[in-house]
């Protein structure tokens, strides 16, 4: 059994922003693929399905990015699902816009949903993959920045960045390797 997460804050009024590229990818992936419905557990929103065989499940945590952790942490410990086989999917301030990059394990890169993941798992040995929504320009501020909607000129290289995201995910679901082009892919360090 695979777990993909995607992060993400829930409510009408994160939606479209880029901190949510997490749960847009989940939701892409969700609907391309026909999964199940979303049902309300874990304190996150899930969804249990299977692709050519192999199990999965979806979970977008709706407890806010911050303490994204608490869901991970009590879906975890009811499936008994290891580390390896979980997909966290989460926007990256130090990628270009719409890239990608994909690492095995590592740290939270100050990514304050993948710092409470690894706090209350007590490991940081999961899959990450991060899209890329670029740093704030001018004096627009950080939280500004990934709280604001995403412009009509970033709409088509964020359609295409998820859209590729879905790709990965169901490379990861399958067991495929996860080939990432001309973009980032870095090996355990």
């Amino acid at each position: 059994m695979k777990l993909i997460i995607g992060l993400g804050n829930p409510g009408k009024e994160y939606q479209d922003t880029p901190h949510n590229a997490g749960f847009m990818a989940l939701d892409q992936f969700s609907s391309s693929h026909n999964c199940a419905s979303w049902s309300d557990k874990f304190k996150g929103l899930i969804s249990k399905d299977n692709l050519e065989g192999k199990g999965f499940i979806l979970l977008k945590p709706q407890t806010f990015m911050n303490l994204s952790g608490d869901s991970v942490q009590a879906c975890l410990s009811f499936y008994k699902i290891e580390h390896a086989d979980i997909l966290v999917v989460s926007d990256d301030l130090d990628l270009n816009f719409g890239k990608l990059r994909f690492r095995k394990k590592g740290g939270h890169g100050g990514h304050n949903g993948l710092r409470d993941i690894i706090l209350k798992t007590g490991s940081d040995g999961f899959n990450r993959l991060r899209i890329g929504i670029g740093r704030p320009q001018g004096k627009q501020s950080v939280t500004s920045h990934v709280l604001s909607k995403v412009g009509s000129d970033q709409q088509i290289d964020l359609e295409n960045s998820l859209g590729r995201a879905v790709t990965h995910i169901k490379e990861f679901i399958l067991g495929l390797p996860i080939e990432i082009q001309n973009e980032q892919i870095l090996s355990e360090k």
